[in-house]
């Protein structure tokens, strides 16, 4: 999925920035078309997942394989560990566990609960940080996990607080995929539950990416008000109510939304990196 208001290419190919470099944005979007469906793909595969012709994903390939980011194994391609080494950089760079981390694990610690950080990534939520429990969740989630907005309590506690226009092109997509028989797919229901996340300074997901799962979700600001990520308790159904869930979890929450946003301050740097 596009960032939303971001620069696409057009159906020529093209750019509106002359600065764009079109190999690169190949090469990627090669690496991000592996997943947990598709972790082995023919070359094939490959050129119709990314939409590129078969001559330019075997080229994207063959380079990516020198590079040491991907591998062969017959006729299949695969990633290879060394693409770690992009992830890690950001973690190890923005301080992420110095400034993050410590209070998600007092939430999680608190409540039993699993608790995360998210950023918007076009349509969807990125995980950037996360605190699990022992316990097993239906819908796994870890540090660069994605999901659509629409259907989690971090997409919604991030999309009621952007500016009206980015706002809008999220709405855009709707009708949005339905997950189970709660989640919100049109574009009027979903702009009347922003409005309300909006009003009450979180939200609350019953149900709505699977059966089972309940969280709840703040807003984190940045310098001049901006939202820049949002962070959640998640449980389960059979350990506790969506009431109850919302009445003990959301003064913990904000009271770790903001020790995140004085932290923010002191790292400039990683504000500017998780902002949309």
């Amino acid at each position: 999925m596009g960032s939303a208001g971001a620069e696409t290419p057009d159906k020529e190919g093209g750019h509106k920035n002359p600065e764009y470099l079109s190999t690169l944005e190949r090469g990627l979007r090669v690496l991000k078309a592996f997943d947990e469906d598709h972790p082995e793909m023919t070359l094939s595969e490959v050129a119709a997942r990314t939409a590129l012709p078969p001559a330019v994903a075997r080229r994207c390939l063959i380079t990516l394989v020198e590079l040491g980011y991907v591998g062969q194994h017959e006729r299949k391609f695969l990633l290879r560990p060394a693409v770690l080494t992009i992830g890690s950089a950001f973690l190890a760079s923005m301080q992420i566990e110095q400034v993050v981390l410590p209070p998600l694990q007092g939430l999680r610690d608190q409540t039993g609960d699993s608790a995360s950080l998210a950023v918007l990534s076009g349509a969807d939520i990125l995980y950037v940080a996360h605190v699990s429990t022992d316990r097993r969740f239906r819908v796994a989630a870890g540090v660069g996990t994605r999901f659509p907005f629409h259907a989690t309590s971090l997409g919604k506690a991030l999309a009621a607080n952007l500016p009206d226009d980015e706002r809008d092109a999220l709405l855009a997509g709707a009708p949005f995929q339905r997950f189970t028989e709660r989640t919100v797919t049109d574009s009027a229901a979903m702009t009347e539950r922003l409005a309300l996340v909006a009003t009450r300074g979180y939200d609350s997901a019953l149900d709505e990416l699977d059966y089972g799962i309940v969280s709840v979700a703040v807003p984190i600001f940045g310098r001049g008000g901006r939202v820049v990520a949002a962070i959640n308790c998640s449980t389960s159904t059979t350990r506790i109510s969506q009431d109850e869930l919302v009445r003990t979890r959301l003064p913990l929450l904000r009271n770790a939304a903001g020790e995140i946003e004085a932290a923010l301050k002191r790292w400039p740097a990683l504000e500017a990196s998780l902002r949309p």
